[in-house]
């Protein structure tokens, strides 16, 4: 049902998956090694095109898509100008758009500027300034050595058995192409806290949100916890809607896949 595509955006190829029918809908992917729209949202993008016309993007510097010519490789306001790019592929008119962790923020920012967005749906984001956990520092670490990567890939999880040899594997080809671990170690290099410091939604940028929004997350989440991460943007945004899953990490599409597509449904469609 989803199609694999390729557009331009500033002179970079930029891979994306786009079908389904209904509401419109971007879905953006979060940042770390290995990361790409399948290896965040897989087990959600199928039903979603079943209920919603998608478009979920792999990053510049992710997953399929092509890399920033310079640096600095790690580039809010770039991720940003892609996505609203990216939303002239939907129908024109109202639309939704759903993100995961770094995502979550992209997808804040994003409907703050653009008032076609009408419905955001984050999962596990940031957003809100808070000391870097070191399981988020180990994570951002990881480049080819596959036991690192799993290491730091089980802290994303309530339950480490959910990390499975294929997950590994998805995200690993990705590090072990070329020279994309030189990349992706420049994109992160330490000090890392910078990277979330970047995030931050501004206050401005809060005051201009007028879309609903709902907050997922997972209780059992350590490299963004929700008391310091959801929890906080709540309180800049009182209309906005929170789920707090138990036995759930910072994986939620994929480790609370049945419910993610509930709230989704009940959002977008």
């Amino acid at each position: 049902m989803l199609a694999s595509k390729t557009a331009n955006v500033e002179g970079i190829d930029v891979h994306y998956w786009e079908g389904g029918s209904g509401f419109p809908l971007l879905m953006i992917h979060g940042v770390g090694p290995g990361t790409s729209i399948q290896g965040n949202f897989g087990p959600v993008l199928e039903p979603l095109a079943e209920r919603c016309r998608i478009v979920a993007i792999d990053l510049i510097g992710f997953g399929a898509s092509g890399r920033k010519p310079g640096s600095p490789y790690f580039d809010i306001d770039l991720w940003i100008r892609q996505a609203e790019a990216m939303l002239s592929v939907l129908s024109k008119g109202e639309c939704g758009v759903a993100g995961h962790s770094m995502g979550g923020a992209l997808a804040l920012k994003l409907a703050a500027r653009n008032p076609r967005i009408t419905k955001v749906l984050t999962s596990s984001s940031v957003g809100a300034p808070y000391p870097i956990p070191s399981a988020l520092d180990r994570f951002w670490a990881a480049t080819t050595d596959k036991s690192q990567l799993r290491a730091a890939m089980m802290e994303m999880v309530h339950d480490a058995n959910a990390v499975t040899d294929a997950m590994i594997e998805d995200r690993y080809k990705f590090l072990a192409t070329g020279d994309y671990a030189a990349y992706f170690s420049e994109m992160f290099a330490a000090p890392r806290q910078r990277y979330l410091d970047a995030a931050v939604v501004t206050d401005a940028e809060f005051a201009a949100i007028r879309a609903r929004v709902l907050m997922l997350h997972g209780r059992d989440d350590k490299p963004c916890p929700p008391s310091a991460t959801t929890m906080s943007i709540a309180n800049k945004l009182p209309n906005a809607d929170i789920r707090l899953l138990g036995r759930c990490g910072h994986n939620l599409p994929r480790e609370r896949t049945a419910e993610y597509l509930e709230a989704a449904a009940a959002l977008f469609c």
